[in-house]
């Protein structure tokens, strides 16, 4: 049992389980609400139209007929396997039918027969039509009977249903045979597993892009408490001498690596002299400003 859908979750369920949607005209407000409740919604129903001609069959289905008025059910499923929305709300396609039916659909249990005609399915079943002339011998395009599927699990999966939500008209009104040439216990053992596969997970992110200079690590990267770290090894002291070496400023005899020795010191302090700096702005550690300018490449 639950609250029916908005037309938009409606639509946006469908296009999240892949399923091809064509709205036709104002179908958001196209129903028989005037005529009675709709909701609270127990489950799907499939019916076949006994038509061919896709066309013809959603504008029947669209409008009804002088003794039926339309909308005659939520969606006509095509042939192709796309849907046609033709209505939302109230719609002339359950009629009536078993309340033993509906109570099992309701507790997702086993259906009894269809013994009996006492209860508006119209207010309870979303409905969709689709296109077959009924007849045992109309084909069902594969793309049909997936779309079928998954316009059930579309809704099973936006009211936490099972399979077992979803049923045939022949199952709900004694005497009909619809949908004539599957069975609604292949058709749900199908919704069933599309239900329990994971449902697609977005693509990863992809990682973030490795930056080309290597960050600033902080004035204590370079400081054993007062005094340069002389002694401390990283790859980021070789790649700060190549640099300092590159751009005039190196003092080196031997190197650099990636032991911090005296002469990176001498080496950096001549690059910040370079950069401007005097006096004590122009001693060790490295500072923001004259790293960045550096631009030590990222180890």
């Amino acid at each position: 049992m639950a609250t029916p859908l908005s037309a938009a979750a409606f639509i946006g369920a469908l296009r999240a389980e892949g399923v091809r949607v064509v709205e036709v005209g104002s179908w958001r407000t196209h129903n028989r609400n005037s005529k009675g409740a709709w909701g609270p919604v127990h489950g799907v129903m499939i019916h076949h139209t006994v038509t061919s001609g896709t066309a013809a069959t959603v504008r029947l289905c669209k409008d009804g007929h002088a003794a039926l008025p339309g909308p005659l059910c939520h969606g006509v499923i095509a042939k192709d396997g796309t849907v046609h929305l033709v209505g939302y709300g109230r719609a002339n396609h359950a009629g009536l039918g078993d309340d033993d039916v509906l109570q099992a659909v309701t507790a997702e249990r086993t259906l009894p027969a269809d013994r009996q005609a006492n209860t508006d399915g119209n207010r309870h079943f979303y409905g969709f039509e689709c296109e077959n002339l009924g007849d045992g011998k109309d084909p069902w395009p594969a793309a049909q009977l997936e779309a079928i599927e998954r316009v059930s699990v579309a809704i099973c999966r936006a009211h936490k249903w099972s399979a077992r939500s979803v049923i045939g008209h022949l199952e709900w009104q004694p005497g009909k045979v619809d949908p004539r040439g599957f069975t609604m216990a292949s058709m749900r053992d199908r919704v069933a597993d599309r239900l329990a596969a994971a449902k697609p997970k977005p693509p990863a992110k992809p990682p973030a892009a490795k930056p080309v200079c290597e960050p600033y690590p902080g004035a204590s990267f370079f400081m054993n408490g007062t005094r340069p770290a002389l002694g401390k090894s990283s790859p980021i002291f070789t790649a700060m001498g190549t640099r300092l070496v590159a751009v005039g400023c190196g003092r080196y005899k031997v190197g650099p690596g990636p032991k911090l020795g005296q002469a990176d010191v001498d080496s950096y302090q001549a690059w910040q002299r370079k950069c401007g700096y005097t006096g004590a702005s122009a001693t060790w550690p490295p500072g923001k400003t004259t790293w960045d300018k550096l631009q030590v490449p990222n180890v």
